[in-house]
Order: C-alpha cells, then sequence, then structure tokens
C-alpha cells in the first residue's frame, strides 16, 4: 500500500490495541489514533490526534468501534473520558473512496455513511472470515463461563445449542467433543441434515419447549427471543443458560430470574476473552481489505 494512504481508528476497546499493532507493521499507511490519550504506550507509525484535528478530506480509511456508534453518532471510547461524535457533516468531508468500517451497523450509520455521505461502509462481524475466526475466542469463552457457572462437569451434560451458524456449529462440535450430549435447535432442513451428519442430535426450534427438561446447559446464538417463558419453566434450577447473541439476546432474562434460572448475556465474547487475539483477526482483515480496495483503483 502506498505511504500516502491514511487511517483513522476512532474510539475502541482492548481489541483495538493489538489492531493498531497490526496495522502498524502490515501497512505502509499514516495511521491516527483519535480516543486513546489515557494509554501511556505509544505505538509505531501510529500517532495519537484529538477528533477536531483530523482532517477528514485527507483520510482512506476510518475504523469505527465494534458497536458502532449510538442512534446519535457517538461512539464507544474506553480509553479516554472525551465524547466523540461522528456527524452526516463529518462523513459527508470525506472523499467518496474513503472505507468506513465498523464492527456491527446501526440504523444510524448506515443512514448517515451509505445513504447521506455516499460511501462505503463495511461490517466485519458480517463477514464469514471474521465471525469464523471469532468463533475460536468465542467458543473458548463459552467453555469457560459453562466451567464457573457450574457444579457438574461438561463431561456427559446434556446441552442444547440453539442455531447453526458459524458459531452454533463451533460451540456444538466443541462441547461433543468434550463429551458432553449435545442437541442442536435449528429451522432450515439443511441445517437439520447437517447436524444429523455431525452426529448431534437435531431438533426444530419450535419445539425447544419438548427438549429443555433433561437440559443442564442451553447456548443461544439466535439473535431474536426463542428461549421463551414457556421453554423456561420446564427446565431444571440447576440449568444454565448461556446467550451468546447481540443485545438483547434472545431469551426471557426477567422470567429465568423469576424461575431462579441463571442466564447469562455473554455477547462479544472474543474482546473480553482473548482481545490480542480478536483485535489481530481484525487488523489482518482490514489490512486486506483497504489493500485490495486500493490495487482495484490503482491508487
Amino acid at each position: 500500500m502506498n505511504t500516502n494512504k491514511h487511517i483513522a481508528i476512532i474510539g475502541g476497546d482492548a481489541r483495538y490495541l493489538e489492531m493498531i499493532k497490526e496495522l502498524s507493521t502490515s501497512t505502509n499507511a499514516k495511521i491516527s489514533l483519535v480516543g486513546f490519550d489515557q494509554l501511556k504506550e505509544g505505538f509505531v507509525g501510529a500517532h495519537q490526534v484529538d477528533f477536531d484535528d483530523l482532517e477528514p478530506e485527507d483520510l482512506d480509511a476510518i475504523i469505527l468501534p465494534v458497536p458502532g456508534s449510538d442512534g446519535n453518532g457517538f461512539v464507544e471510547t474506553v480509553f479516554t473520558d472525551k465524547d466523540i461524535q461522528i456527524t452526516s457533516n463529518w462523513l459527508k468531508k470525506l472523499p467518496t473512496h474513503c472505507l468506513v468500517f465498523t464492527g456491527i451497523t446501526t440504523n444510524y450509520l448506515n443512514k448517515t455513511v451509505i445513504e447521506e455521505a455516499n460511501l462505503t461502509l463495511i461490517p466485519l462481524f458480517n463477514r464469514d472470515d471474521v465471525a469464523i475466526y471469532n468463533s475460536i475466542p468465542t467458543v473458548e469463552g463459552t467453555i469457560m463461563m459453562a466451567i464457573q457457572n457450574t457444579d457438574f462437569t461438561i463431561h456427559s451434560s446434556d446441552v442444547i445449542v440453539l442455531g447453526l451458524g458459524r458459531v452454533g456449529m463451533s460451540v456444538a462440535s466443541k462441547f461433543s467433543a468434550l463429551g458432553a450430549h449435545v442437541s442442536v435447535g435449528a429451522r432450515d432442513k439443511a441445517d437439520i441434515a447437517r447436524i444429523k451428519e455431525m452426529g448431534l442430535t437435531p431438533f426444530e426450534i419450535q419445539d425447544l419447549d419438548h427438549h429443555v427438561d433433561a437440559c443442564d446447559i442451553l447456548i443461544n446464538t439466535i439473535p431474536a427471543l426463542v428461549v421463551t417463558e414457556s421453554a423456561i419453566q420446564q427446565m431444571k434450577s440447576h440449568t444454565l443458560i448461556i446467550d451468546l447473541a447481540s443485545k438483547p439476546g434472545g431469551t426471557d432474562f426477567d422470567y429465568a430470574k423469576k424461575r431462579g434460572i441463571k442466564a447469562l448475556m455473554a455477547p462479544g465474547l472474543p474482546g473480553i476473552v482473548a482481545p490480542k487475539t480478536a483485535g489481530g483477526i481484525l487488523g489482518s482483515v482490514i489490512s486486506q481489505l483497504v489493500k485490495e480496495h486500493f490495487q482495484e483503483r490503482g491508487m
């Protein structure tokens, strides 16, 4: 990548520290950091600046925090006390070739970045490669939570996994490898066939109420209300629910609490249990995407 390219990293959490290191070593771009003024350590090839000192006309890519922004454009800033707001007017000053990266997109970003500023928005967590790489620390974190919050072994326990997406498949296979009896709930008939092929027990999600009575651990990956009051009513008192879906999750947490069922919301596990690995994944993918983008444009 040409050394005249300029990337701004605006806000972020512990994952972004490793991402900064990865981008600094894998690109020749100028890297500006906004929202990291509380860090004592420096980064080779990256420089801290105030948001107001950024000149958007000179930027070739910006990287927003994993959650994107709130409804008013304010972004997550773990390493500063200063508020940072990404407004539509500021985004419109970016050149048309500028890439905007975020972990997940929001209605605000879709409206301001795509519709109003006519820029390319890349929600990294929608990509198969990022999701598959992230499934590794997600599974490890889920296993950790299961061990910490139960008084029985995973081996020989009855585990239900809801959803056979990229995370669900990894969770189901790893818990099975640890000796658990794993059942997987899915809607798609192809997923039902895949579950059976994996040597696991398939069932249709709408029949969840009829499968939870023997469940020791239930792990949800579906971002919709699937673990309902009627399902929780059938659970044993020691059942542990781990909800990996993005907020607000897919569990009736209020009813679980009333029943005395421990239900844990655990989105974003890679950033919690393995921020170094998670940040390295993001940095590697962003570096490749930026290089390909400018190579295609001959820039």
